[in-house]
């Protein structure tokens, strides 16, 4: 009896000791995989974070580069201008400033309109329809820059009722077409617009 209930005692208490280090031998293994599962997530989570700071730096670093290409607040201001044309009398012209560039802003009679829209295209150097050069046939808008060299033309000069240049005598009609001389093209026109009745917006 004793002899059997000591050997009941044993095997209950290997079956103890069986049960208690396969719970631990589990435990231990489950631990480490959640360790290492643990430490992934660390090592992603690390990197990620590693990278994201790295961006920003970069980006922080990048930005004053970038910043600075940019054109400041007085080249936007420069971008456009509004002009006031009230005060324009017919026949007269007015010079304003555009991106260091001179503007012509003329407010055409109906001779000189006429006498635009009257021209043989085909005695143009550079053929333009003088309706393809004006929104408003009484506005003349134009850069006053000599296509040959860049000089600036003088107004009501020459053999056309127009410009002149009189750095090496380019002659330009009432709307700004060359009509003789050494000049390739027409003056240009810059991009404008009619604010309304009274301004017109150059850029």
């Amino acid at each position: 009896m004793s002899i059997s209930y000591t050997i009941l005692v044993t095997i209950i208490a290997l079956l103890i000791l069986f049960l208690c280090l396969s719970w631990v031998f589990v435990s231990i293994k489950v631990a480490n995989k959640e360790q290492k599962e643990e430490t992934a997530e660390r090592r992603y989570f690390l990197y990620t974070a590693s990278y994201a700071l790295g961006a920003v730096a970069v980006g922080a670093a990048a930005w004053p580069l970038i910043d600075q290409m940019n054109p400041d607040a007085s080249v936007k201001a420069l971008a456009t201008t509004e002009v006031d044309i009230s005060s324009i009398g017919l026949g007269k012209t007015i010079t304003v400033l555009w991106r260091g560039k001179p503007i012509f802003i003329r407010r055409r009679t109906q001779e000189e309109i006429s006498e635009a829209q009257n021209v043989n295209l085909n005695e143009l150097k550079d053929p333009q329809k003088d309706e393809d050069r004006v929104k408003k046939s009484e506005w003349l808008v134009m850069t006053g820059v000599c296509t040959h060299l860049g000089c600036v033309p003088l107004g009501n000069k020459g053999d056309f009722g127009g410009w002149f240049c009189p750095c090496h005598g380019s002659h330009y009609d009432t709307s700004g077409r060359i009509r003789k001389g050494p000049a390739p093209t027409n003056l240009e026109i810059p991009k404008y617009e009619f604010v309304d009745n009274n301004t017109i917006k150059i850029g």
